[in-house]
Order: C-alpha cells, then sequence, then structure tokens
C-alpha cells in the first residue's frame, strides 16, 4: 500500500505561497459535487482556483492526495452525539441520517471511499465518537467495532444504491414523477403473469420517488436497530 498523505511529511510551502490547503480542499469538494470524480483533474482545479500547477503540487502532490483529503472533509460532516445527550438508539438514528445526508451532499463519495483507507484525523474522531455511542449501549471490544461497520454498512450500501437511482433519474432528463411512470409501465408490461410483483410495483411507485427511498431507508434502519438491541446485555 502506497503511503498516505496522513502518514507522509509534507514539505512547507515557499513563504510567498498565498494559495491555502483549506481553499484547495472546498474548490475541489464543489467541482467533485458537481462533475463527479470524471471531472476532477489537478489541472482543472488549478484553474478554478486560478493558480499555477506548481502552487497545487506544494500542497498536493497527487490525484490520490486529494482523493484522502476530500473523503477526510466529508467524515467531518457527520453527526455523532454523545451518548448521555441522545441515548444510545436516537443518537445511533441520528448518526445514521447524518451519514446518508453527507453521501447524497457529495454523491461522489461511494465511488472513491472504497479506494482508499480512511486514516485521515476527521474519520479518526468519527470512528472513536462513534465507538464511544455504541459502547454506551453495552457493546464493547469486537461487538462494538461490529454493530458500527452493521450500521454503517446498512447505511453505505443503501445510500450508495440510492444514489444510482438519483442518478439514472437524472440521466433520463424526466422528472421524477414521469420517470418513475415510464417505470412502472415498463414493468407492468412484463409481470402480467406475476399478480404479486404488480400489486408491489403500484405498492412502491404509488408512495413517489422521494417517500419511497425515505421509507426504505427508515424501515431498514429500524429493523437494523431492533436487531442491534437484542444483542445487548442487559
Amino acid at each position: 500500500m502506497n503511503e498516505s498523505i496522513w502518514t507522509r511529511q509534507r514539505a512547507a510551502a515557499p513563504g510567498r505561497e498565498t494559495l491555502s490547503l483549506d481553499q484547495i480542499v472546498q474548490t475541489a469538494m464543489a467541482l467533485l459535487d458537481e462533475e463527479g470524480v470524471a471531472g476532477l483533474s489537478m489541472r482543472k482545479l488549478a484553474a478554478k482556483l486560478g493558480a499555477g500547477a506548481t502552487s497545487l503540487y506544494w500542497h498536493v502532490p497527487t490525484k490520490n492526495d486529494l482523493v484522502d483529503l476530500l473523503i477526510d472533509e466529508v467524515w467531518g460532516e457527520i453527526d455523532v452525539p454523545q451518548p448521555e445527550l441522545a441515548g444510545w438508539r436516537a443518537g445511533a438514528l441520528l448518526f445514521a441520517h447524518s451519514l446518508r445526508s453527507a453521501v447524497l451532499r457529495h454523491p461522489w463519495l461511494p465511488e472513491v471511499m472504497y479506494t482508499r483507507p480512511s486514516v485521515g484525523p476527521k474519520a479518526m474522531s468519527l470512528g472513536a465518537r462513534g465507538l464511544t455511542l455504541f459502547g454506551a449501549a453495552g457493546f464493547s471490544g469486537n461487538e462494538g467495532d461490529r454493530a458500527m461497520s452493521c450500521v454503517m454498512s446498512y447505511v453505505l450500501g443503501t445510500v450508495s444504491a440510492e444514489v444510482a437511482s438519483r442518478e439514472m433519474v437524472r440521466k433520463s432528463g424526466q422528472s421524477e414523477s414521469d420517470w418513475m411512470d415510464q417505470l412502472r409501465q415498463e414493468t407492468l408490461a412484463v409481470a402480467d403473469q406475476y399478480p404479486e410483483m404488480q400489486k408491489s410495483v403500484h405498492r412502491r411507485l404509488e408512495q413517489g420517488f422521494e417517500t419511497n427511498l425515505n421509507e426504505n431507508f427508515a424501515y431498514g434502519l429500524d429493523v437494523m436497530l431492533d436487531g442491534l438491541q437484542t444483542r445487548i446485555k442487559q
């Protein structure tokens, strides 16, 4: 594994350098949010900043370094409340919904988050706060690690599929309601021999696009937390 930006000793920028690392990160984040991973390049970022490539490379030597910084920035947006303020279950709900919201704000995250280890300071802070939250519920050691991992895996898996669905709608050029109408027609056209599937399609599509995504997420999260509740040693 190549050494990451978090463990590599970085040279100080020249005294005349006016470009800051925070400027780079915030501009790159806006570029990624707008254009996705395919639209991010060091050359394009330098142009957005109105800076030369040399100035950029003083702070961020490689694109992988930039991705590391951006992933860590997203982890810093996620709220994990103190257990004494919220209780473990309410805290876990807030944590899960905050994580989902962060990915929806930055839909490029699922594409890159597993390509690099998340060992930045904001990722470490998030992990420590999450383990404290689940520890307060009674999970300890390996169980605490796994309980937190279960919730994060559920959220990230579900929201990754949600991001893909939203991208399909965007690329279609249709409104959400028109896209769902077309999906209903296409599905029902091939589901005439499967009455249970027909009923399911009607149930899901009648809720509306956003409502369906939100309620699916909330239901699965409740089931996940119900299951974890049974693991807590009384």
